[in-house]
């Protein structure tokens, strides 16, 4: 997250945000009260099936099958890179679907999460450590990544610095000035807390941490020398390199996490259950063109997931770190990404 938007136009600080989520969570969803499993979902959904996502209203009458489609992905870069990839997909979808697409450009995974809790954002792409938020907070069914005939695409955490630089592994790194994305990220926050320690590097002891914003300026503020080193996600660095934005051969590698998968596709939980079934149909029988196969790695088609397996391992990053995917957590790093955020702008600013 790069500073807490405010539903889809609006940095909003944690108080505005809490007001927000007592207002939605009032009488107006007073049914929910009569679920029989929750689980970490927030008062506003059930899961009464158990399959860690939100299920479907029980009420027909609150399913949504919406004359106007809105898509987002994950805001890790520059939006407008991506609304121009998923173009000739969503063209697609278009005629699949037999409805009107949009794509709304989102700058932070706050906005992305709201605007899907706020009924505005019909199906996204969300990174993999926010896909926990979109699930318990706004309702998001994941149901796809990226992937080929074979397997889900997924990536890895990988820590960057100067090619030049001394640096050779994890423990060089000991008071040194690192840059972490943002709280929610799994391989630009969460993870490094987990992997790193025992590689004999502690993060917040043994260096402190500030945040970036975004994996794209966590890079380029290494490559800038105004961090000695970034994790980051694999896949944001390697189509970073591809687009000529920067050069590989520039940064060394000095650790590669096991991979974990890569952002998710959700829609919302209050789709109509046949066009649900019809939506990720679609998804699944598109075939990428040429262009959106360079731009996402190889992946040539939307590979099907379920949450409650495939993103085990990221909920168990989230746990270790004491960052469950809950409102208390969502609401407590908002408002220090919002702090980060005005800090990384007042520095910019002194440039």
């Amino acid at each position: 997250m790069n500073g807490l938007r405010f539903l889809l136009t609006r940095f909003a600080p944690a108080t505005v945000l809490a007001a927000v989520f007592a207002v939605l969570t009032g009488a107006a969803y007073a049914q929910a009260d009569d679920c029989k499993n929750r689980g970490q979902l927030d008062t506003l959904f059930c899961d009464e099936n158990k399959d860690l996502v939100a299920d479907s209203p029980k009420d027909p009458k609150k399913w949504k099958n919406p004359s106007t489609l809105v898509f987002t992905y994950t805001p890790v870069e520059d939006p407008a890179v991506y609304e121009n990839a998923f173009k000739p997909f969503l063209d697609y979808l278009g005629k699949c679907t037999g409805k009107r697409v949009v794509y709304f450009s989102v700058q932070s995974n706050a906005s992305e999460i709201e605007a899907m809790r706020a009924g505005r954002l019909h199906v996204g792409g969300f990174s993999t450590g926010p896909t926990g938020f979109a699930v318990n907070l706004a309702g998001a069914v994941p149901f796809a990544v990226k992937g080929d005939e074979k397997e889900w695409q997924g990536y890895h955490l990988i820590m960057i610095v100067k090619k030049g630089s001394s640096y050779q592994k994890l423990a060089d790194l000991k008071g040194k000035k690192v840059a972490h994305t943002s709280p929610s990220s799994n391989s630009g926050h969460l993870a490094p807390q987990v992997l790193f320690p025992p590689e004999g590097l502690l993060p917040g002891k043994d260096y402190q941490f500030v945040f970036s914003g975004k994996h794209d300026q966590s890079v380029k503020g290494v490559e800038a020398g105004d961090y000695d080193a970034a994790p980051v996600a694999s896949d944001v660095f390697y189509r970073m390199a591809r687009r000529g934005e920067v050069k590989a051969e520039d940064f060394r590698i000095i650790y590669k996490s096991p991979m974990f998968p890569t952002s998710s596709f959700a829609y919302a939980h209050d789709l109509a259950p046949e066009f649900a079934k019809q939506l990720t149909k679609c998804f699944y029988d598109y075939r990428f063109t040429p262009e959106m196969v360079k731009t996402f790695g190889g992946a040539d088609r939307f590979f099907p997931i379920t949450y409650q397996k495939d993103w085990a391992v990221v909920r168990k990053v989230a746990e270790e770190t004491g960052t469950p995917f809950n409102r208390g957590a969502y609401e407590k790093e908002s408002a220090r990404e919002e702090t980060a955020r005005k800090k990384a702008l007042e520095a910019k600013a002194k440039k």
